[in-house]
């Protein structure tokens, strides 16, 4: 059996084996293993099956692959990394929860979930452990249904288990859901109103990578006015379509950059935070369908 390969490093692995029970339902062999390591991502378990590192009976099955009783799972594992399930315990403020998800008001300053350079203190590594206090037969695995950037605060919905996970991702694909956020941003708007259509694209010659080029993907922003100060406007902003920092960018572009962006606006901005915050978040419950509105109210240290 060959290592996986993650991030372009060889890993040395030791082999895991597994026996699957009578079930009658068939399971995928992917879902199968997400209950089996619950130390792995789901995303470090589709990589296991994409690199030919999960056999079962044997032969090396992708992870589509549906399992019947009796069979055997092979699976060779890079040593226990600290991963988004690693559990920790952290301060969360839970907006509300069901069976099948919880609405999550992040802090500015927190990591959604792990990256290269840091594995603790983010927000899967503290829903990990708030989801699994107390003992269950089935590791309950908080699953991402959309993102924030690390300085951006606010609401964000995250699935408990596969089915609410599939569902909802499916409506924040099809543009089922509704979010607003507020911000501050430099200088006085004159419009009470204005949509921002700007392109929005990765070029890795130029800093900052994204931002708005011609050949980017298409991108708009709904901006209206809330507030207007002697040097400052406070915002209401939505996005209609979903790009990597496009409220951020498309501010910058308008000549109004958010207050504290230092990586799209000022770099000699002085303030303490991006007072960017997530406000307003509005989907269908994946088990009911009723319509589910969800509102967080501007921060104080923006405020302040």
């Amino acid at each position: 059996m060959r290592a996986p390969r993650f991030s372009g490093i060889n890993i040395s692995v030791p082999e895991n084996l597994f026996t699957v029970d009578d079930h009658t339902s068939r399971p995928r062999l992917d879902e199968f293993l997400t209950n089996q390591l619950t130390a792995l991502s789901r995303l470090h378990i589709r990589r296991l099956c994409e690199s030919g590192a999960v056999f079962v009976n044997g032969a090396a099955q992708r992870g589509g692959y549906r399992l019947t009783a009796g069979e055997r799972v092979a699976v060779t594992l890079p040593e226990l990394l600290l991963n988004s399930m690693t559990p920790e315990a952290l301060s969360l403020d839970i907006a509300h929860e069901t069976a099948s998800f919880l609405v999550v008001n992040k802090p500015a300053g927190m990591l959604v979930h792990p990256t290269l350079n840091v594995k603790t203190g983010t927000l899967l590594n503290g829903l990990a452990h708030y989801l699994n206090q107390t003992q269950t037969a089935v590791f309950i695995r908080p699953g991402l249904v959309h993102r924030l950037d690390r300085d951006t605060s606010g609401l964000l919905a995250i699935a408990k288990t596969q089915r609410a996970l599939s569902i909802l991702t499916r409506h924040w694909r099809e543009h089922r859901v509704a979010k607003r956020y507020l911000a501050l941003v430099y200088g006085v708007i004159a419009a009470d109103e204005i949509v921002i259509d700007a392109p929005i694209g990765r070029d890795e010659s130029g800093y900052p990578f994204w931002r708005v080029l011609d050949t980017g993907r298409h991108a708009q922003t709904r901006l209206r006015v809330l507030e207007r100060k002697p040097a400052h406007t406070f915002i209401e902003l939505e996005p209609i379509t979903g790009r990597t920092n496009q409220l951020r960018i498309h501010c910058a572009h308008l000549g109004h950059a958010i207050v504290g962006d230092k990586l799209h606006g000022l770099t000699e901005d002085t303030a303490p935070r991006l007072c960017l915050h997530a406000a307003q978040l509005a989907f269908h419950d994946p088990d009911t369908g009723d319509w589910q509105e969800f509102h967080s109210p501007w921060p104080e240290d923006c405020a302040r």
